[in-house]
Parts: structure tokens; C-alpha cells; sequence
């Protein structure tokens, strides 16, 4: 009750009561957990399914590193055993991440492929190079990666492979390759040729 311009202590406390449980309602009400519709279960399994992503990415990239660590001995050595054995295990990592990792550090798995592809031609297993790059392009179609000089490594693993048709190997300068790889082809066809 209000007197003289003074609201009584009884009126304060029945307004803040009335806010109170208004406010204890909002609450309650945004709280409601869906009655049973299956929101707490979906919430599990994507934990579930997030936490097997996370350790199958944990062992991918155990892996690559050591087969990461075995091309760098392979190019101190130049040992042709060590790149192919770094390449075999690059393949085997991709091989246990399996088709549930596909989606997963697209990037880091194409450097790796790539590195793969490499070491099969330092190695000089041509037929197992070819094979490792069209996975390559079958688990990242119409995507490249480029070299520190702006080379294409689809391009240049085209022509190293001998996958470029006729057409684009007479224009090697339609090719995203480097320079160097430019002149040694127009030689080896130079001389091929003549």
C-alpha cells in the first residue's frame, strides 16, 4: 500500500514475489529438455562419433610422422629401400584412418599422398606411383597442391608419370610445372624425336 507517497514493505515483497516466480517460470521453461524426443541421445553419439574422429586423427598423424621421419633419413642416406618403405607407411596410415576419416585434415592427408607419390618415384616404383596418385585424385578430385615456385603437383606428377596426353606434353608451357622439369622434358622429347 502506498502512504503518503511510501510504498508499505508488505506491497514491495508481493511484487517481487509475482517477478519472482515469473521469472523461475521463463526459466523453467527454456530449460525443458524436449520430453523424451531424443536430444540427450544425439548429444552422446556425437561425442561418441567426435571422440573416435579425434583418435583416429591422433593415430593418422602418429603415423605420418614416422613415415615422415623416414623420408627425411631416405634424403640423407638417398636411399631408395628408405622412400619406398616412407611411402608404403604414408599408404598404410591412410589405410587405417579408413573411409570413417575421410572428411578429416583434407590438407594434411593430400601433402601426405603426395609425399607418397614422391617417394615411389625416388624409389623407383613407377607402376606404385601411378596407383598412389590416382587415389590421390580419387579422394581429392579437381584439388592440387603448389609447390614453393607455384608449381602444380597434379601437372608435374602428370608428366613425370608419362599421364599427360601427347597434346599437353608439346605444350609444356600450357603445364603447370616447374622450369627445370620443363627443360628436361623438351630434351628427353628432343632427343626421343630425333
Amino acid at each position: 500500500m502506498k502512504v503518503n507517497g511510501i510504498v508499505s514493505e508488505a506491497a514491495k515483497c508481493s511484487v517481487l514475489r509475482v517477478v519472482g516466480v515469473a521469472g523461475l517460470m521463463f526459466a523453467l521453461a527454456a530449460c525443458q529438455t524436449g520430453g523424451g524426443s531424443g536430444f540427450a541421445e544425439e548429444g552422446i553419439g556425437y561425442r561418441e562419433a567426435r571422440f573416435a574422429e579425434i583418435t583416429a586423427l591422433r593415430g593418422y598423424r602418429s603415423c605420418a610422422e614416422e613415415a615422415q621421419a623416414l623420408d627425411v633419413k631416405a634424403r640423407e642416406t638417398r636411399s631408395p629401400a628408405r622412400y619406398l618403405a616412407s611411402a608404403r607407411l604414408i599408404e598404410r596410415c591412410e589405410t587405417e584412418l579408413g573411409m570413417g576419416g575421410a572428411g578429416l585434415a583434407p590438407e594434411e592427408r593430400m601433402r601426405n599422398y603426395a609425399l607418397a607419390v614422391h617417394n615411389y618415384v625416388r624409389g623407383g616404383d613407377l607402376k606404385r606411383a601411378r596407383e598412389t596418385f590416382e587415389r590421390f585424385q580419387t579422394a581429392f578430385p579437381k584439388q592440387d597442391l603448389y609447390y614453393t615456385d607455384g608449381s602444380s603437383f597434379v601437372d608435374t606428377t602428370r608428366a613425370l608419370l608419362g599421364q599427360a596426353n601427347d597434346q599437353e606434353m608439346a605444350r609444356f608451357s600450357m603445364l603447370n610445372i616447374s622450369s627445370a622439369l620443363k627443360a628436361e622434358m623438351n630434351r628427353i622429347s628432343h632427343w626421343t624425336n630425333n
